[in-house]
């Protein structure tokens, strides 16, 4: 028999990456090679499919992807057994997405198609749904995801956590002082206060982790905390006045200890006067944003509600698009970068889920000067 003709790594890879992600986290197990390329965040953001933020209105939610041109897709989320209402909050972290639907909420991961329901207990009061996360226990192997909710107790001065386990799907409650839950601005279950960034561990207790470098902010100075680099933080500062946006990063790698040690670098100083104001007080529409290497990638509503995304590079301001395709104004967004992260007891939408079961890609590649080459994967 003729010995076949194996494709070039890098073809290879580049087939791959047209594959829908519902089937990706099969095809892990087909060779060692291609589950070390799955786990590559550099193919991910690669995909064909990736995207960088999700936006949720009324009535829809989209995806946003900026490479470098800016595309938005609309997503689908069901909500089996939620009562179906506008999100009141998103947030991302751990490659999973937060919605808070105010009746409950749900865990989902919009790359994979796969989402789980967390839904309130017989006569539990309204939650406000903060964060999602996991124990940062490294003897145990198995990764437990825990919810942070809070309410208040009475119109006293109590307001207690509500920690939802994933693995044993229980609730824990935490009371804290009234004066510990102000004005906020969050980034998972950690918390920037005006002046300090606080952080809310996933056993209920409260704690300051460090100062911010930004100093005193005025009311309408943005503020806007993310993650840097899966390990560290960033902090993004807008001043009101002078629009001269700045950002500081962590020096150091952030652990599970309070961060007294911690030490804040100056990363970005963008000085543009024509800069909309990233933040809306009156509709706590705070700035979605990530850096890819120099480049400030951030999505914004301007004072009519209207979604839009700018890029800035080299001190100026290299684009900016409205996302006309996005319905209803005052869309809440996140940065959301897909994972092939599963959602713990999570369940499939039932057509992405069958489609993988029957999938045969098989797509054949014709380059100059060469054979015709072709690739099968096969899942069923």
């Amino acid at each position: 028999m003729a010995n076949k003709e194996k494709l070039p790594w890098d073809l290879e890879e580049e087939i791959l990456s047209r594959v829908p992600p519902t089937s990706l986290d099969r095809f892990k197990t087909v060779c060692k090679r291609w589950n070390a390329l799955f786990n590559d965040k550099t193919f991910i953001n690669n995909h064909k499919m990736t995207f960088q933020f999700v936006l949720s209105t009324r009535s829809k939610i989209y995806s946003v992807s900026v490479n470098p041109k800016v595309e938005v897709r609309e997503l689908t989320l069901n909500n089996p057994g939620l009562k179906a209402q506008r999100h009141k909050n998103l947030f991302a972290t751990s490659g999973l997405l937060l919605c808070d639907v105010g009746n409950g909420a749900v865990v989902w991961n919009p790359w994979l198609k796969q989402s789980r329901c967390i839904k309130l207990e017989v006569n539990e009061p309204s939650l406000d749904f903060l964060g999602i996360g996991y124990d940062n226990n490294k003897r145990v192997e198995e990764i437990v995801y825990k919810t942070l909710s809070v309410y208040m107790k009475d119109l006293g001065s109590q307001y207690t956590w509500k920690i939802h386990d994933f693995a044993s799907d229980t609730w824990i409650d935490q009371e804290i002082e009234k004066t510990k839950y102000s004005r906020r601005i969050t980034e998972g279950s950690v918390t920037i206060r005006l002046t300090n960034l606080s952080v809310v561990s996933l056993n209920g207790k409260f704690f300051k982790f460090c100062d911010l470098p930004s100093g005193k902010n005025r009311r309408r100075d943005a503020l806007a905390l993310r993650v840097f680099r899966e390990d560290r933080f960033s902090l993004l500062r807008q001043c009101h006045v002078t629009k001269k946006i700045k950002i500081w990063v962590t020096k150091n790698k952030i652990d599970n200890r309070y961060g007294g040690d911690v030490k804040w670098m100056s990363f970005m100083e963008v000085s543009i006067p024509t800069m909309p104001d990233l933040e809306h007080p009156k509709f706590n529409s705070q700035p979605s944003y990530f850096i890819d290497d120099k480049r400030l990638v951030i999505c914004s509503c301007d004072e009519t509600g209207r979604a839009w995304i700018y890029v800035v590079g080299g001190n100026k301001l290299v684009s900016k698009t409205q996302l006309d395709s996005v319905v209803d104004p005052w869309p809440l967004h996140c940065t959301y970068f897909p994972s092939l992260v599963l959602v713990p007891g999570g369940q499939r939408e039932e057509a992405e889920l069958q489609e993988a079961k029957n999938l045969h890609v098989t797509t054949e590649l014709y380059v100059p000067g060469k054979t015709k080459s072709s690739i099968k994967l096969h899942y069923g």
